[in-house]
């Protein structure tokens, strides 16, 4: 606006001059003079203000494009570490199924199809016990296995592995491949290891192969001991980044960029800067490139770091700015030449000029706003909970992911503070982890929990610091993402652990315990013979014998678990007659208690594995449970039905009794608990019937009152036993 009101003023000076009641003898000259004089003003000073407007507009590209750059960056870093932890889980799994003896060759094969895509080009377990390699490959069906001999160098050193700890090694680099290793010990035992072999190349193609950043620029990774792991110019990879450059290019002195990734990027730092090259893709000559970098957490223990770099040439970017402001330049400097044939040509190709220049400048600006809006989709499209903050816990911005996640708005919390999207407690965590940020000036990740619609949610955070360019932090970037399944996973686990361990304790008591039982069972049913069966001793005898009945019950049950899975392997049953069979025995209390039974089964589920009678024994327990909960009666509905996820046969019963309180969730399968009154159980029957369940391979679940996710239902309990098909 300013250029166009000066274009103005000077148009209207000239016509007045040039105006023939203006004119005067011998004056002619003097304003051909002063006119050139005032346009040689002009463009002297267009000329200094064209200059100033280049580094100014250069220096607001170059940092918005370095911006642009640390988002690619921050999701190339984000997809390789999703990469990494689900094959870190993946081998736990692998490693939990193979410490329960189960088949390895399956275990094995299922792990494949699962991270087939994850770069992982062999899967080895090392069974030195059984003298036994087992190594499978993705693509391949079938998984070989062959004897261990005792001199075969491994690709590990035994000694050194951790139990029970996941390692990652430093990348192996081999003239056809870049790979790591991941290896994992089975349960406690160092003689079983699982081998991971990743093949980098694989891992990072599809995430950097088609990165560009602008129009040629590119992304490169080195590993945290300063080598290419990827790299466009593919004879890098596998080379010293501190070498390969002047190897290719000695007359180059790459001093700058030998600094960044010394100083920055082999330290585990984040930042932007920039250094000189001597090529970029098929152009070649000393160059000017722009670097965003920031590392990739391959391991915490020990800690071991990439770094990602993405990199655009300055040329590239400040091409179109510098052309256009130089040819208004020289344009400028050819008026001074023809100003004095006349100024009115001069002033129509200025404004003729101005006018193409804004056009120009729209043009660029809108090319910047759909580059903008590109990575903005990136943002938005991701299914993680991203927001930045202010200094005073104000939302500045908010993805559409964290609105929908809370069911809001997103207009409806921006300038507002984070009271009106979380709960209190929730509030005064992260204002005290976002205070810490400001005050550290350094990235925090922390775990934490709130309630959600009565739901136990699980977020793990990331908060960083946002800066201006004085270094100052002016906001935080909050990264969360629900973990909620993973810490639902992660408490199974340790459940399944603990019913192990106190299994085969319980085993060991129960051994010592029914010796001396069988003989006080024995010694008091011979006195009881020699008793009078109306006098005070027989009627004391009765009641040692019923306790000691009593204790033997319950030793059995703790007998009976331990060997759930003895019979499992070749078995199979009819769920629906099983069912059918239990309900019988129990019908008669059902209509005793006024209990109203409804059945839904499934006429097309298939056979299952277990053994009948122990599946009965589980389901007797259940329905029993359930007329427990319901003592002035109520309904109980069995169902059986095909879950098409897992591919699993299920079986639900669900009452409408007394629900089980929150805080005893996570203990009813545990041995001896129980919520009946004394004397009216052992606290054993859904300890025993989790065993024999799960030793047929299947899962048994609960849902009650607040902890039930599936609609069904507004009150008591459901129980959901699930059975693997026959195959």
């Amino acid at each position: 606006m300013v250029l166009k009101k000066i274009n103005t003023d000077r148009i209207q000076h000239f016509n007045l001059k040039s105006s023939p009641g203006q004119k005067r003898p011998g004056m002619e000259k003097s304003i051909v003079i002063i006119v050139a004089l005032t346009a040689l003003i002009f463009v002297a000073a267009s000329a200094v203000m064209s200059q100033w407007s280049i580094e100014e507009m250069c220096r607001i590209v170059r940092r918005q494009f370095n911006e642009e750059q640390m988002v690619i960056a921050h999701n190339v870093k984000n997809f390789i570490e999703r990469e990494f932890s689900l094959l870190k889980r993946e081998m736990k799994i692998l490693s939990l199924e193979l410490e329960k003896n189960e088949d390895s060759v399956r275990a094995i094969q299922s792990m494949l199809d699962r991270v087939g895509e994850c770069g992982v080009s062999k899967i080895e377990f090392y069974n030195r016990d059984a003298g036994i390699l087992y190594s499978g490959q993705p693509g391949r069906r079938e998984i070989t296995y062959s004897p261990l001999e005792k001199n075969l160098p491994l690709p590990f050193d035994p000694d050194a592995q951790k139990i029970n700890h996941l390692s990652i090694s430093r990348p192996h680099i081999k003239p056809s491949e870049i790979f790591l290793l991941l290896s994992l010990t089975v349960g406690q035992s160092p003689s079983q290891i699982i081998i991971c072999h990743v093949n980098i190349s694989w891992l990072l193609d599809p995430f950097l192969k088609n990165i560009r950043s602008g129009k040629t620029g590119y992304a490169w990774i080195i590993d945290s001991d300063g080598y290419f792991i990827f790299h466009p110019v593919t004879s890098f990879i596998g080379k010293n980044a501190f070498l390969a450059r002047k190897e290719k290019d000695d007359a180059i002195s790459f001093v700058e960029i030998n600094k960044i990734q010394k100083d920055e990027m082999l330290n585990g730092l984040e930042g932007t800067g920039r250094y000189f090259s001597g090529w970029h893709r098929e152009l070649k000559g000393r160059m000017e490139k722009l670097i965003a970098y920031t590392p990739v957490t391959v391991s915490q223990t020990p800690a071991q770091y990439w770094s990602i770099a993405v990199v655009a040439p300055v040329m590239e970017i400040e091409k179109a700015v510098r052309d256009k402001y130089m040819d208004q330049f020289f344009m400028q400097i050819a008026v001074i030449f023809t100003i004095i044939a006349g100024a009115s040509i001069i002033m129509f190709f200025e404004v003729k000029w101005s006018r193409y220049m804004e056009k120009e400048v729209d043009r660029q600006t809108e090319e910047l706003v759909k580059s903008e809006a590109k990575y903005r989709s990136l943002v938005e499209n991701a299914e993680d909970f991203i927001f930045t903050v202010d200094p005073n816990g104000r939302f500045l911005s908010m993805n559409s992911f964290t609105s929908k996640f809370f069911t809001a708005r997103t207009e409806d919390h921006i300038g507002k503070g984070l009271s009106s999207l979380f709960s209190e407690e929730m509030t005064q965590r992260l204002q005290q982890l976002m205070h810490t940020v400001f005050q550290s000036k350094k990235s925090i990740r922390k775990e934490s929990g709130f309630i959600l619609d009565g739901a136990k949610i699980f977020l793990d955070s990331n908060m960083v610091p946002l800066r201006n360019e004085r270094g100052e932090v002016i906001s935080v970037l909050c990264i969360a993402r629900d973990i909620t399944e993973n810490k639902k996973i992660e408490r199974h686990l340790i459940h399944t652990e603990k019913l192990a361990s106190v299994g085969t304790l319980a085993a060991g008591v129960a051994h010592e315990i029914n010796n001396p039982l069988g003989v006080i069972l024995g010694f008091c049913d011979l006195m009881l013979r020699k008793k009078d069966k109306t006098s005070q001793d027989y009627k004391d005898l009765k009641i040692i014998e019923r306790q000691g009945l009593h204790c033997k019950e319950i030793v059995e049950n703790l007998l009976g678990f331990v060997r759930t899975g003895e019979e499992n392997g070749h078995r199979q049953a009819d769920l629906n007659q099983c069912l059918e069979d239990t309900i019988k025995i129990a019908r008669h209390r059902f209509e005793k208690e006024g209990i109203a039974l409804s059945l839904e089964f499934s006429n097309t589920i298939p056979l299952v594995k277990g053994h009948s009678r122990k599946l009965q024994q589980v389901f007797l327990n259940l329905i029993n449970n359930a007329a427990d909960a319901m003592p002035k009666g109520g309904k109980l509905t069995i169902r059986t039905f095909m879950d098409n996820d897992l591919h699993m046969v299920a079986a639900q019963f669900q009452d409408e009794g007394v629900a089980i309180a929150d805080k005893d969730m996570d203990y009813i399968f545990e041995p001896f608990f129980t919520t009946k009154p004394e004397g009216r159980g052992t606290g054993l029957g859904l300890f025993v019937s989790y065993g024999i369940i799960t030793g047929f391979g299947g899962i048994m679940e609960c849902e009650s009152q607040k902890q039930a996710k599936s609609g069904i239902g507004s009150r008591g309990t459901i129980f959901t036993v699930k059975l693997m098909v026959i195959s």
